[in-house]
């Protein structure tokens, strides 16, 4: 079945990806409906989606190339003349610490937005799911969600991804610990759906590979001593470590590197593949490695890069050339593209059917049929360009990608420091 052909739909909305980067919904396409005041318009109207996008908290690095994402592809829909115009309202996810999700969302809804792109954090998007989808009735699709947590969460078929989740990366991720050479590992990880998920499927690969996991120390979101967490999985004496952080990951570090243990050994993934050249001396992680479920900087085209930072920069912003994260930009542009064919496909922001009780636009999966008129302008498949299992030549000196077999959509990522670039960088 094509990715927008008829057909029937079940209950649970799970979102992948081809190899070739296309992101298709894996058995029905999605259909936006819903209804507004007395009665069904006959009218197409404008469609507005709102962000909660990590602009704050623990998660802000990714919130320009996800942003970036969303506008640009917001940009491409309205230039493609295809009988949608869409109109955002930005807002901020926050994280588990500051909450700022808590005053965004009810004020994101109070603008009768008909999707919300967000959030980045799993435990972020789970608090505040049950307020979109059950409550509002509104659809919320998350450019960066990968726990397993959401894979079949009762959400009313209103929760979507575009990034797949945690068995995929978890499974590389071991994988890769294994094809290193490594029989053991420990794990710091971060006590949330994201971070919990995450080491539960390394853990799976690595010990289906031969390794043992001697243990882990959790850390809290916000933590800022991590000294006893440190010494508790160095301690282990383990092969390598595994950092699965956020912003956390400024304060562990250091702390790693000062109990003696080899900075080539540490692993990070993509909660924590920032630039952190103004936080750590230069060659702290030199020879360390990283997975990030997508594609990462140097697999993405230099004409999506430049059209995002281009649009970004016209918002007022930084280049975002200036850290080089793009990291869950280009499935921000396909969680906006998605939500866009979806309207089209129906034809409508508003319901077949009108429903008394609905005192804001809701929406559902149903069968879609096809929107050539947009899909010829903005087609997923070339938004995204993975890597097959090669190693890639890189813009940066500080960076070597490898891809792992297999898996063609997670990639690692090595930190390498040169002379000419002293500071690490992603």
């Amino acid at each position: 079945m094509g990715a927008f052909a008829r057909g029937t739909t079940s209950g649970k909305s799970v979102l992948t990806k081809f190899a070739t980067g296309a992101a298709v919904l894996a058995s029905s396409a999605l259909v936006l409906s819903g209804c507004a005041g007395g009665a069904q318009s006959n009218t197409f109207p404008d469609l507005k989606i709102g962000t909660a996008l990590p602009v704050t908290g623990s998660l802000a690095f990714l919130g320009p190339p996800e942003e970036a994402g969303v506008a640009l592809a917001v940009e491409d829909i309205n230039a493609a003349n295809a009988g949608i115009t869409i109109e955002v309202v930005y807002g901020d996810s926050g994280d588990l610490d500051n909450k700022a999700y808590e005053t965004e969302i009810p004020r994101l809804l109070n603008e009768d937005v008909r999707a919300i792109i967000g959030a980045a954090s799993s435990s972020v998007s789970l608090s505040f799911i049950d307020q979109v989808t059950k409550e509002a009735g509104v659809l919320q699709v998350s450019p960066a969600n990968t726990s397993t947590a959401l894979s079949d969460y009762d959400d009313d078929g209103l929760y979507w991804r575009t990034a797949p989740a945690d068995f995929l990366q978890g499974e590389a991720l071991g994988q890769l610990l294994a094809s290193d050479g490594h029989e053991t590992a420990a794990f710091l990880t971060l006590n949330d759906a994201y971070g919990i998920t995450l080491q539960e499927e390394a853990t799976k690969a690595f010990e289906a590979a031969g390794g043992t996991v001697l243990g882990s120390a959790s850390v809290n979101t916000g933590d800022t001593n991590l000294t006893s967490q440190v010494n508790e999985v160095v301690s282990l004496d383990p092969d390598a470590l595994v950092v699965i952080l956020f912003d956390e990951t400024k304060t562990a570090v250091p702390e790693i590197v000062a109990a003696g243990f080899p900075n080539s050994n540490m692993y990070f993934t993509d909660g924590n593949l920032a630039n952190y050249s103004e936080d750590f001396p230069a060659g702290t992680l030199t020879g360390s490695k990283g997975t990030l479920p997508g594609p990462t900087s140097t697999s993405i085209s230099d004409d999506y890069k430049e059209r995002a930072d281009a649009v970004w920069t016209a918002m007022g912003n930084p280049s975002l050339f200036g850290d080089d994260v793009w990291a869950y930009s280009t499935e921000s542009y396909d969680a906006v593209v998605l939500v866009a064919l979806a309207a089209l496909a129906a034809e409508s922001t508003c319901p077949p059917r009108l429903q008394a009780s609905c005192k804001r636009c809701p929406v559902v999966p149903v069968v879609a049929r096809s929107a050539p008129a947009l899909l010829s302008v903005l087609p997923l498949s070339t938004v995204v360009e993975l890597p097959t299992t090669t190693v890639s030549p890189v813009e940066s000196p500080l960076v070597t990608t490898v891809t792992p077999p297999r898996l063609p959509l997670v990639s690692t990522s090595t930190w390498k420091t040169t002379p000419s670039s002293p500071s690490p960088s992603r």
